[in-house]
């Protein structure tokens, strides 16, 4: 009694048949497989199904329906691993492409590689394919180049897609001769030459630039900010032995070159003039005051003044008046249209040598103008105000003078002698009006 439980509500106890029946259930054949598995509650242990290994999941069979279902998705991803191939083939670069330079105008006949002349090939430009009737067997024909013609040509296997060849195609023109200036505009550190082309290339071209001061080499820094500049230092102030700077240029279709010789006053240019200023002088209507800064690159205005020039018109004509400045940086117009809006500009020049600066940016400005004055006096203030008097009434007594009024030495003040014309006028009139009414 004292080993055994009394069972609970919720675990009802079962017949012996019932126990015989489950544990028939819970324990198939082994088969000669090893090991065992606990059960929970009141179950007895288990053994694994045949063929299972202790530690592998068993995964369950699977039906025919379930294994006929899965075909059309193989079949699937086979067809997408072939497109990805074909689409690889005919997209993906496989080799370097050939870079080739053609002049704009010209006939180009663009070959397939190494393939045969009568390989059955498909040529494609920047992804799109050519018509057929642009091929000479397996070779590219391209007529009359124009810049558009530039791309990336392709050139494939027609029944595999395998690419063949691939060529970069540029079209351009050789480079005409470079336009070359040099100028002074930081005399006396120095000057610098610029060039340029006349007409474009459209495609890379390649400068050299050399500088000769006499027999000796000048060394030419390239400008930071701008491609087609370099500066060169002066070594020798003041010196009578010419420069020669050359340029050269090159491309993949054609090389030209240039020259130019000068000496050393010869190119000093100033930059313009700098915050021009244009101002009305008050109570002048003919006047503008006009003022200026030196141009900031110009190194010492001190030792090598400047001299200006200013020119000026009104905005209705467009004929300039010019004057021309020693010196100082302001100058009075005294000969403006009154009224009329003028624009001026200011050019600079080193006081000895070298040439005229270009044309400041351009300053506005409108001479005075007096405006329009509403003149008004203390007599005209009493005949603001009327009133009517009948014909018949007494004129209105009037204070002719009394010490209040009186001025400095007993003379009547300014007011004085505006009312009394007033009062002898109000008096005439109403003597008029009594005599008739008698």
């Amino acid at each position: 009694m004292g080993g055994l439980k009394p069972p609970s509500a919720e675990e009802p106890v079962q017949s012996g048949r019932r126990r015989r029946q489950r544990r028939r259930r819970l324990q198939p054949a082994r088969r000669g497989a090893r090991g065992s598995a606990a059960g929970s509650g009141s179950s007895g242990s288990f053994a694994l199904p045949a063929g299972a290994v202790e530690g592998r999941r068993v995964e369950p069979r699977r039906s025919e329906g379930a294994m006929a279902a899965s075909v059309p998705w193989a079949c699937c991803a086979v067809l997408a691993a072939a497109a990805a191939v074909v689409y690889a083939q005919r997209h993906s670069p496989q080799e370097t492409p050939h870079v080739q330079y053609e002049r704009l105008g010209s006939d180009v006949t663009l070959p397939c590689g190494t393939a045969n002349w009568d390989a059955a090939v498909t040529w494609r430009v920047n992804g799109t394919d050519l018509a057929p009737d642009l091929l000479n067997g397996s070779q590219l024909v391209l007529r009359g180049l124009e810049l558009g013609h530039s791309g990336l040509y392709a050139c494939f296997h027609r029944d595999s897609w395998h690419l063949r060849h691939q060529i970069l195609l540029h079209v351009g023109l050789p480079p005409r001769e470079p336009v070359l200036s040099c100028r002074s505009n930081t005399y006396p550190k120095g000057f610098y030459c610029s060039w340029h082309l006349p007409t474009p290339t459209y495609i890379p071209n390649t400068f050299n630039v050399t500088v000769l001061h006499g027999s000796k080499v000048m060394v030419c820094e390239k400008d930071p900010a701008l491609k087609n500049r370099c500066h060169i230092r002066y070594m020798h102030l003041f010196s009578t032995i010419k420069y020669k700077v050359s340029i050269s240029v090159s491309n993949a279709l054609g090389h030209n070159a240039t020259a130019i010789t000068f000496d050393e006053f010869t190119i000093v240019k100033p930059d313009p003039p700098e915050n021009v200023v244009a101002r009305p002088v008050p109570s002048n209507p003919r006047r503008l005051e006009v003022t200026w800064q030196t141009p900031s690159t110009w190194p010492d205005p001190e030792s090598f003044p400047l001299k200006f020039f200013l020119r000026y018109r009104p905005l209705i004509l467009d004929q300039w008046q010019h004057v021309e400045l020693s010196d100082g940086t302001t100058h009075t117009i005294t000969d403006a249209y009154a009224g009329k809006e003028y624009i001026i500009q200011v050019a600079a020049k080193d006081n000895e040598i070298g040439t005229w600066s270009d044309w400041s940016v351009a300053a506005h400005a409108t001479p005075w103008t007096e405006e329009p004055r509403h003149l008004t006096t203390e007599a005209q203030a009493p005949e603001t105000t009327t009133s009517t008097t009948s014909s018949l009434a007494p004129p209105p007594t009037t204070k002719i003078c009394d010490s209040g009024e009186l001025g400095s030495g007993g003379r009547p003040s300014a007011p004085y002698f505006f009312s009394v014309p007033v009062t002898l006028a109000l008096a005439a009139a109403a003597a008029t009006a009594n005599s008739l009414l008698i």
